[in-house]
């Protein structure tokens, strides 16, 4: 095997713009942020092409939905980014700061209730771009999933949503029909017919929102698009699952706002190398929480951003 040349310097250097050293050579894969997993065909295009220019023509799809080049020389570097540039493609998605968002098919999908892919560009542009310069204790994880069905793993992020639709059920025009539509379409069985009339178990429903266009008598209507946020999750050699914050939102922008009072906080409050859950854990849950449903992180972001 030949010499490693590439100073620790400069490994790291160029690891911050997204090239991680392929163990054991002085060769790099450059991990190209997708938004959200979608990309063009013009774009994947510009891709393949610039394995095959600038590296071993080997592309690799990584967790967090980026796209990896395999096997680009160290002196290539600049020419790979300036070649996928054309494509308006960005190399990155290291470091202790927020990283790439991960997105389900949202509403491609026969159950997706959110436009998951507009909400995660959304977030992209606001805290993945937006706080691209700032320094966080350990990496920030969001995923955003269209329904309970949880394929992307929102609980298991730093913060996650789940898109919602919440049943509204007028009692007054249920026919506490023998054969409910309602309780039939019900997965979890949290709908149910109980001396002739629906009662729906809050604590069961998971607001997957199969039910809220079943009742012939139209007691279902009206159901609202809401947002609901895990915060603390965390998967790796120490594993655990995010909290859910007590509140659906059904306003989008107070969701976001949220997203954003949750990394001010950890910025805040957590400490050198510490993930969000050992943050949450250390300074209590529902200590975390309080802050983050107050408006007090956003009075003072500006201080917590100098800090």
């Amino acid at each position: 095997m030949a010499a490693l040349t590439i100073s620790p310097e400069d490994e790291k250097r160029v690891k911050a713009l997204g090239f991680l050293n392929n163990k054991g050579t002085d060769n790099f894969s450059g991990r190209v942020i997708t938004v959200n997993g979608k990309i063009t065909a013009s774009q994947a295009k510009c891709i393949a092409e610039a394995a095959e220019l600038f590296g071993n023509g080997i592309v690799t799809f990584t967790t967090r939905l980026t796209v990896e080049c395999q096997g680009i020389p160290y002196d290539k570097i600049e020419d790979f980014r300036s070649y996928i540039a054309k494509e308006g493609l960005v190399t990155g998605g290291t470091g202790a700061k927020v990283r790439p968002v991960v997105s389900c098919k949202g509403t491609t999908c026969q159950y997706g209730l959110i436009d998951t892919f507009t909400l995660s560009e959304e977030i992209h542009e606001r805290f993945f771009n937006g706080y691209a310069d700032v320094k966080l204790p350990h990496k920030f994880k969001i995923a955003v999933g269209g329904c309970p069905n949880n394929c992307v793993k929102p609980d298991l992020n730093d913060l996650g949503i789940i898109g919602q639709r919440i049943p509204n059920f007028d009692e007054n025009s249920c026919k506490g029909c023998k054969k409910c539509s309602v309780m039939t379409a019900c997965p979890v069985g949290a709908a149910q017919v109980v001396d002739g009339i629906l009662k729906i178990n809050k604590d069961e429903c998971t607001n997957c929102g199969r039910c809220t266009t079943k009742c012939l008598f139209n007691a279902m209507k009206d159901a609202k698009t809401g947002y609901k946020i895990y915060i603390g999750g965390r998967w790796g050699k120490r594993v655990a699952r995010g909290i859910t914050i007590d509140k659906i939102f059904t306003d989008k922008e107070e969701a976001l706002d949220v997203i954003e009072k949750a990394i001010l906080l950890y910025k805040e409050k957590g400490k050198a190398g510490e993930r969000l859950s050992q943050t949450i854990e250390r300074i209590g849950f529902e200590n975390f929480q309080a802050e983050l449903l107050s408006n007090a992180p956003l009075d003072r972001k500006q201080e917590i951003l100098n800090s």
